[in-house]
């Protein structure tokens, strides 16, 4: 069995409770089903067609529960296959899903390397799988062949800066331990990590948490036997090189250098996304959507106005309340914060959002022309949509 093989048998991550399905829906990105939508399909998809999932390396079951959820309680019908090295993982997520009633999942323990071999997909999810492979590149390729035409992939890989300290640590783990049994390596991984001296950088990173919450938490983050980080640069690269094309980052907000300084004329749209990644420092992984570089196209956006905007985790009349107020609330993602600053005519168009009208239903309502719409809209997108609270999405839509 290999270590990483091992690791997941010993240690399932993230480390879940099945009974807890009972009580609460783990939600985040990517595979949140709007998301799914507006970065994939361009906030059109025809819902009345089943869609047909790949979970590449579930895991014990996040992405995998969150979407099948969302598409039952939407309504709509879904094909999933959940593919993962682990038994013990998978063993988790099996009982995620029986606790919830979510039906039409095959489960499948097996490479993902293999992927092709098990379908085409409209969707795949792949989140955190694969920095953990010996060839990544294989592991994009892999996928990509088992892409239906029109369909795309929602990943998340780590990125370096705001990782400070763990790589170091993992590669003193790796020649100290060499040979141990897991639980012997956590064992004397945590005594030395307890022990770590204040100007440690691994100490000295607030951004890192894992290690703290459990077992297969510090396990996962100190001492994985197989961990590559991609800086935003090399991770463009690695998509462009296995046949991809980067749709979006979930939060752009973080990529967006004018939001930190004027870019200067020499930069491409790459660089500018580098350097904001250097500046910033605290990015620890990148979470985004591709699609095949041969049919490239971006998110969803407004232009379209037969689109449906939905506000994810706000609510519309509470947020068009504080506009209409001249307030400005501070939105904080992903290490970041900003203000808010919307016209006060913008109150009336975000009250109206409820992911069902589309944007010329809710200008018809509103009373708002064509090119007053254009304008204010797009401030509105501007404002929310970088920090992933304005997402498309006909999901709901009959």
């Amino acid at each position: 069995m290999s270590e990483v093989r091992a690791q997941y048998e010993a240690y399932p991550y993230p480390e879940r409770d099945p009974a807890d399905e009972r009580k609460r829906l783990i939600t985040g990105s990517p595979s949140h089903v709007l998301e799914v939508d507006h970065f994939v399909f361009e906030g059109a998809r025809d819902w009345s067609r089943p869609l047909r999932v790949l979970v590449a390396g579930g895991g014990t079951g996040d992405g995998l529960i969150q979407l099948a959820q969302q598409l039952k309680d939407a309504g709509r019908v879904a094909e999933i296959t959940y593919l993962d090295l682990s038994t013990a993982s998978r063993k988790i997520a099996e009982e995620r899903a029986r606790v919830r009633g979510l039906a039409g999942i095959r489960f499948v323990t097996g490479s993902l390397l293999d992927a092709a071999e098990h379908g085409s997909f409209d969707y795949i999810d792949c989140c955190g799988v694969l920095h953990h492979l010996p060839d990544p590149a294989a592991g994009f390729a892999a996928l990509l062949a088992a892409l239906a035409p029109g369909g795309g992939m929602g990943f998340m890989v780590y990125a370096p800066y705001g990782r400070s300290g763990v790589y170091p640590l993992q590669e003193a783990f790796g020649a100290l331990f060499q040979g141990l049994a897991p639980e012997a390596r956590l064992r004397a991984a945590r005594r030395l990590v307890a022990g770590l001296p204040e100007g440690h950088p691994f100490r000295a990173n607030i951004n890192l948490g894992d290690h703290k919450d459990s077992d297969a938490g510090f396990y996962d983050l100190l001492l994985h036997s197989q961990d590559r980080a991609f800086d935003v640069a090399a991770l463009i690269g690695m998509l462009g090189e296995t046949g991809w094309h980067l749709t979006g980052f979930a939060l752009p907000a973080l990529y967006d250098l004018a939001r930190i300084t004027e870019p200067p004329a020499h930069l491409d749209a790459v660089a500018r996304m580098a350097v904001a990644e250097r500046l910033r420092g605290t990015i620890k992984t990148h979470v985004g959507y591709a699609v095949r570089a041969t049919e490239a196209r971006g998110p969803a956006t407004g232009t379209n106005r037969a689109l449906v905007p939905h506000l994810k985790g706000v609510r519309a009349g509470e947020l068009a309340r504080a506009v209409a107020a001249g307030q400005g609330p501070m939105l904080g993602f992903g290490g970041i914060s900003a203000r808010l600053v919307l016209p006060r005519a913008a109150a009336r168009l975000i009250a109206l959002v409820d992911g069902r009208r589309s944007l010329a239903e809710i200008a018809a309502l509103a009373g708002t022309d064509p090119i007053a719409m254009g304008a204010l809209w797009a401030k509105i997108e501007r404002a929310l949509g970088d920090h992933g609270l304005l997402l498309y999405s006909s999901i709901l839509r009959r």
